[in-house]
């Protein structure tokens, strides 16, 4: 085995999604750590999911995903983002978001490319850009507002620039990216010739402001990879339903990596998501207001703790600065299972530039009200100094 791949791979070690959880296992704690549901998602979903295991849908499905979820997807690009995609060629069922990444990354870098990405990022973002041997390179979104700093974001792009993965709304900041955001990145990716790899899995979950695809801006469309999956708009994360659309020759390079990864995955799932992406707009909109309350009561609660907190426009979680609590976030995560009965992630884990924010704490809302009041109010009776 390649001695500088076992070197560049043994940085990330175990997520800090798996710790996290294991430490709120061990202390009976809250979880507000892993961004996971704890509720299922629709009924008219489950059912169609169980109907295919019982209708004998349980063996490979084709290896770009079964014809009715192409179709549901392209569908979906065009009800929701005004885009035409060809479901035989231009879009590619995958094993999650996750698996649609690293094979995107894998598909179009060689090594020594460099991969613009923003930081916090998600941790499989810097893992996959190691495995293609590709360099990144980082841009800090930075508390509380987490607005794109033009000139770094323009001192991390180089000749040697390839990607950029973008992602939006952002995790774990929860920043929807504006239209005068897009257009800058559009612009460096048009100047330096780059792909764009746009993960899109919260495009359903803005509460303000509105989510804008990058693919749709002038020039765009021929250059970008779109991705999103069903985990997280459906409540379904275990059943690994992602997807990838796009140019029909930049979606066969990822299929041609995306082969010898998974080959395929999730069969009787897939047909239960094209239901899900059929569902009526009330669907959506019930889940954007009903996610919004949750954001509410979990930011309001931790500012009533004194924490300053960043409201996230879309998304699962909400970062508040817990310096008041100690001066490493780490530290204060791995001791608040423990301590409070809660759990949370460190922003840190997902920096290169940890400086940028060392004591901020990521709280994920995608819970039920009860669970995200019950975990107030641990943190309440561990801190409040009232």
């Amino acid at each position: 085995m390649d001695e500088a791949l076992v070197e560049r791979m043994r940085e990330f070690g175990e997520t800090i999604f798996a710790e996290m959880t294991q430490r709120a296992l061990a202390a009976d704690a809250v979880n507000l750590g892993q961004g996971f549901p704890d509720t299922d998602g629709p009924a008219a979903v489950l059912d169609a999911a169980v109907e295919a295991i019982r209708s004998g849908r349980n063996q490979y499905p084709p290896a770009i995903g079964v014809p009715e979820l192409r179709a549901a997807i392209a569908e979906h690009q065009l009800r929701f983002r005004g885009t035409t995609v060809d479901a035989d060629t231009e879009v590619l069922v995958t094993a999650g978001a996750t698996e649609a990444i690293a094979a995107s990354i894998l598909a179009l870098c060689e090594p020594g490319d460099e991969v613009v990405v923003f930081e916090p990022y998600y941790d499989s973002y810097a893992a996959s850009i190691a495995l293609a041997g590709a360099v990144r390179r980082t841009s800090v979104l930075r508390f509380p507002d987490f607005a794109v700093d033009e000139a770094s974001l323009r001192a991390a792009f180089s000749p040697r620039t390839k990607l950029v993965l973008l992602n939006t709304p952002h995790n774990p900041t929860g920043r929807v990216f504006t239209r005068a955001e897009l257009d800058l990145i559009a612009s460096l990716a048009l100047e330096h010739d780059a792909y764009v790899v746009a993960d899109e899995v919260y495009e359903h979950l803005v509460y303000d402001g509105e989510h804008l695809p990058i693919a749709s801006l002038p020039g765009m469309a021929e250059r970008t990879l779109s991705i999103s999956s069903g985990g997280k708009t459906f409540a379904t994360t275990g059943w690994k339903v992602g997807w990838v659309t796009g140019p029909a020759a930049l979606v066969s390079a990822v299929r041609t990596v995306k082969q010898f990864l998974t080959f395929v995955s999730s069969g009787p799932f897939q047909p239960a998501i094209a239901t899900a992406l059929r569902l009526p707009d009330s669907f959506f909109a019930g889940l954007r207001d009903d996610m919004r309350a949750r954001r509410d009561l979990l930011a309001d609660g931790l500012a009533d703790l004194g924490l300053p907190v960043s409201v996230p426009q879309g998304g699962y979680f909400v970062v508040a600065d817990a310096a008041a609590w100690g001066p490493d976030g780490l530290a204060v995560c791995r001791a608040l299972p423990e301590l409070a009965g809660v759990a949370a992630v460190p922003v840190s884990a997902f920096l290169d530039d940890r400086t940028s924010g060392v004591t901020l704490v990521r709280f994920a809302f995608c819970k039920r009200p009860e669970v995200i009041k019950e975990g107030v109010a641990r943190l309440h009776k561990a801190f409040s100094t009232a």
